[in-house]
């Protein structure tokens, strides 16, 4: 068999060629990152997790739909996607104070806020990913206003969507980030919800005890960030409800 072309390597993904012109394999590492990449450590078992459970976000999107550019899932690592041209924004909603927010403007991790918060960020590693406006956005060139309004409706679709689909199970979405891709169909070109939606880009609370079950786990040093996935994911169904914590967990099909 011909080795797969390697087209991008990042913090928690590997992106290879597809089998189909347009697709594009998507492999879940395990590497675990935090402050732009300076905290750094392999967790086994993140990878699969993250790929399950991004398979079973994105499935519910297309259901009610919210277009993304998830067409199956390969095996236990690696998804098929469409090919996009991803627009340089990471899109942040915040339904909670926390992380950053609560740093910038002084406000009280899990405070509630009045309505759903968009924010977003230039894509840009080196830049530690800066916040900017939409005058930025417009002035460079990174999307027209029509592609803001098409991203704002998307992500606050996909807000409503993940916030019922926790509430359901016990867990609270403080906050969550997607990016956005174009894709063309001909002259027509639309925007679809693309990378991942996993624990790894959203901040997940049980509402009850308000224990964390997402990256920060890792960013803070709360304990064992697998054992964290592997709650959401038994929560919502992705594993069996009586199956024990593992260190490589063995998921539904």
């Amino acid at each position: 068999m011909a080795r797969r072309k390697k087209i991008y390597e990042g913090k928690a993904k590997i992106l290879y060629e597809g089998p189909e012109p347009g697709t594009i394999v998507q492999y879940f590492k395990d590497d675990a990152t935090a402050f732009n990449a300076q905290k750094k450590e392999v967790i086994d078992g993140k990878g699969v997790l993250n790929n399950r459970l991004s398979e079973f976000f994105m499935t519910g999107l297309a259901q009610i739909g919210v277009p993304t550019h998830f067409i199956k899932r390969l095996n236990m690592r690696e998804q098929l996607v469409r090919q996009v041209e991803i627009v340089p924004l990471e899109v942040i909603v915040r339904n909670y104070a926390a992380g950053t927010m609560s740093k910038r403007l002084g406000i009280e991790e899990g405070t509630q806020l009045p309505r759903p918060i968009v924010e977003y960020c230039y894509k840009d590693d080196d830049l530690g990913d800066p916040l900017v406006t939409e005058e930025h956005i417009a002035a460079f060139g990174w999307a027209s206003q029509q592609d803001m309004d098409d991203i704002l409706s998307l992500a606050l679709r996909v807000n409503d969507f993940l916030s019922g689909v926790m509430m359901a199970v016990g867990i609270r979405l403080v906050d969550f980030k997607i990016e956005v891709g174009r894709v063309y169909d001909g002259d027509f070109m639309r925007l679809i919800v693309a990378d991942e939606i996993s624990p790894d880009s959203c901040r997940l609370w049980d509402i009850e005890t308000g224990q964390k079950l997402d990256k920060d786990v890792f960013r803070r040093d709360l304990g064992n960030l697998t054992d964290a996935y592997t709650e959401v994911a038994r929560r919502l169904g992705v594993m069996p409800k009586t199956s024990s914590p593992i260190t490589k967990p063995t998921l539904i099909n």
